[in-house]
């Protein structure tokens, strides 16, 4: 059975919580008697910690930024600048985590279907820009794991939103089969200083002086090594078999993705001239099953797969893309600058679309596509 968790409405104002918490209390393990917590401790928000965070948001504590599915709660500032300062967050990284709560809560990415579905996906956070290295982002060696105050707690600021406020809590309404661990934390920033290409959000069409955050619903990374190879057909081609299973979500229910390429490997492919285009149109046409393959030979009867896009052919020997275009690959340049590894990183299916939103303040939207300063991808 799942812990029981109080309401997370109880822990909206910290004032009502310092009012009902008896002296000497230890404030470490009563907040996990509330179960306002993602499983580790947290750090108790006081009166001025709060205060500072709101003030870095623009004030007015009781705006509501947005409402968080399943259960739909308030965001209000002032519950955000709890949640962050319990996350461990510094203030200067308040606005980064509110962009990303912005992009996660529009229609696009389905965040009820991601706080509910019993998948493994978990938010996946990328930040591009000015703003990563100014609150000090690690887009290089050991992006996605320890040792990064920012990463670190912005993702789980993130995650203690997602339960206190959009009440995904596991066994109640997320039902997660397994889990994985980036849905403890799960943010890094790309190495735009090591990569040979235009930064992921110029890409897009931001500027670069622009910042962006970039939310994706994603499996955890899958290794792809390749020491060998000095050409871009070589490393792509690792890369290409790593996506080319029967058992990610992207090849039985299509959808975006993410590849991560190494700083080494980016470079030999740079090196001969491919752009970022050329990477991810050469995924595209490489990275595929056969439609017999996805459907066991119809050994268990008859199978069409509806999710599947429905322009694709269900002939035994037919090419099944793992994704529908070069558009639904999302690359990014991480990682350390030694080391020939790259990573696949499968996203949750058709079910979702990930989204790219500048962060408020952080520069000038300059791209065309977007509405509103957000990409709808």
């Amino acid at each position: 059975m799942p812990e029981r968790r109080r309401r997370p409405e109880t822990a909206q104002s910290g004032d009502r919580i310092a009012s009902r918490v008896p002296p000497g209390t230890d404030l470490v393990e009563w907040y996990f008697e509330q179960g306002w917590t993602d499983g580790l401790p947290v750090v108790p928000p006081t009166r001025e910690a709060i205060d500072a965070v709101v003030a870095m948001l623009g004030g007015d504590p009781d705006l509501v930024e947005c409402r968080v599915p399943p259960r739909l709660g308030n965001l209000t500032r002032e519950v955000l600048a709890i949640n962050l300062v319990m996350a461990g967050c510094k203030p200067e990284y308040a606005p980064v985590v509110r962009a990303a709560l912005l992009a996660l809560t529009m229609p696009a990415f389905n965040l009820n279907g991601v706080q509910a579905t019993t998948h493994m996906a978990a938010p996946l956070l990328i930040v591009n820009g000015p703003e990563a290295r100014r609150i000090g982002m690690n887009g290089g060696v050991n992006a996605f794991g320890s040792g990064n105050r920012a990463n670190a707690t912005i993702g789980r600021a993130i995650r203690l939103v997602l339960l206190n406020v959009g009440g995904g809590v596991p066994g109640d309404l997320d039902k997660s089969t397994l889990g994985h661990p980036g849905k403890y934390t799960y943010a890094a920033a790309e190495n735009e200083e090591d990569s040979p290409w235009a930064p992921y959000h110029v890409e897009k069409g931001f500027s670069p002086e622009s910042s962006t955050v970039f939310v994706i619903a994603a499996e955890p990374p899958h290794s792809v090594t390749n020491h060998v190879a000095d050409d871009p057909e070589g490393i792509l081609d690792s890369i290409a078999s790593a996506m080319s299973t029967v058992a990610n979500n992207n090849a039985v229910s299509s959808g975006h993705c993410a590849v991560v390429i190494g700083p080494e490997h980016a470079q030999t492919i740079a090196g001969k001239g491919w752009t970022r285009h050329d990477v991810r149109s050469y995924l595209h046409m490489n990275a595929w099953n056969l439609f017999r393959e996805l459907a066991f030979d119809h050994r268990y009867g008859h199978i069409y797969n509806r999710n599947l896009p429905r322009w694709y052919r269900r002939e035994p020997d037919s090419r099944i893309p793992i994704v529908p275009s070069p558009d639904h690959i999302h690359l990014f340049v991480i990682g350390g600058a030694a080391g020939r590894f790259s990573a696949f990183i499968p996203g949750w299916g058709h079910m979702t679309a990930p989204v790219l939103r500048s962060i408020e303040g952080s520069g000038s939207n300059a791209a065309p596509v977007c509405v509103d300063g957000t990409c709808y991808l």
